[in-house]
């Protein structure tokens, strides 16, 4: 059994391998034993760290990952230095923290609160924070460089989830994006085939509500610190399903961006588990959509 977090609530998905990026045929799973890169476009091996020296300053890059994973957190680190041996500022989003905590998560960084004092400030659960926390300390204050958190709290979309927006007090209806817009009607197609729905209930969709309250959210907070920060490298470590064929995340990103009049380029990376998969299962996974296209620009296989 599978139990994933939609719109800050726990739900069981009969499925796991609809949140799970594989391995193309060339490539046999049964003898894993270091990640593979590969364009998701071409689905040709590529050198993931070569590929960081074509980033640019201005770039968005969303890191999708399978949560909890010590070799993932890892592949984060070495893709935040990739980019830091350029001589680029690289700043971080974390889907884990809330945009409303940032005065703790400014303090963490600082070194005023320790990592249990932190954890209980923002109400961390659920994940291993160890694997977390270097993606946070990694910008370097005294270089200009940021370290943030950009997601809704979950008691807003723990209450969208359970009684719709209509049920959000005044109050929490003003820590929503401006003009919040649901996910693409292929992303919500998507969302209701992982949890096995066929025809949601009011309620099932509230939970869809829910999640692309956690894209826009995202989405809103890094157009405010590109506004600003034009010239660095924003690096968004966020859940994989809010990346999958850019339907989530990098699309309303897009839509806000647009709105904005910015034209910062954005680069997607799908971190994927390849564990009890068959060729024809990771076949089948990687291959571009023919409505959608690309999985992410690049998949990390492990």
């Amino acid at each position: 059994m599978e139990y994933k977090y939609f719109g800050g609530i726990m739900i069981y998905l009969p499925s796991v391998r609809s949140f799970i990026l594989v391995f193309s045929s060339f490539l046999s799973l049964s003898t894993l034993s270091a990640p593979q890169y590969l364009d998701g476009h071409t689905l040709e091996p590529v050198q993931l760290t070569e590929k960081m020296q074509q980033i640019q300053p201005g770039t968005v890059l969303i890191l999708g990952e399978m949560h909890n994973v010590p070799a993932i957190s890892q592949q984060h680190v070495d893709i935040l230095q990739a980019l830091r041996d350029q001589g680029l500022k690289v700043s971080v989003g974390m889907e884990f923290f809330n945009y409303t905590d940032q005065m703790f998560v400014d303090q963490y960084r600082t070194g005023e609160l320790s990592d249990e004092a932190f954890k209980s400030l923002i109400n961390w659960g659920g994940y291993d924070f160890e694997l977390y926390k270097r993606q946070i300390l990694f910008p370097k204050s005294e270089l200009g460089e940021w370290g943030l958190g950009i997601n809704l709290s979950r008691a807003v979309t723990g209450a969208i989830s359970k009684g719709g927006l209509d049920s959000l007090t005044e109050d929490q209806k003003k820590l929503l994006p401006p003009q919040f817009t649901l996910g693409r009607d292929s992303y919500r197609t998507r969302f209701f085939e992982a949890m096995g729905v066929t025809h949601p209930t009011p309620k099932l969709e509230n939970y869809f509500v829910a999640q692309s309250a956690w894209d826009d959210t995202m989405a809103w907070q890094t157009v405010n610190f590109l506004k600003d920060h034009p010239d660095h490298v924003f690096v968004i470590i966020v859940g994989e399903f809010h990346v999958q064929y850019g339907g989530g995340l990098p699309d309303r990103l897009r839509t806000r961006m647009q709105a904005a009049g910015m034209n910062h380029p954005i680069q997607t990376v799908s971190q994927i588990l390849t564990e009890g998969l068959t060729p024809e299962d990771i076949q089948k996974e990687i291959t571009p959509s023919e409505t959608e296209g690309a999985r992410a620009d690049y998949i990390i296989l492990n």
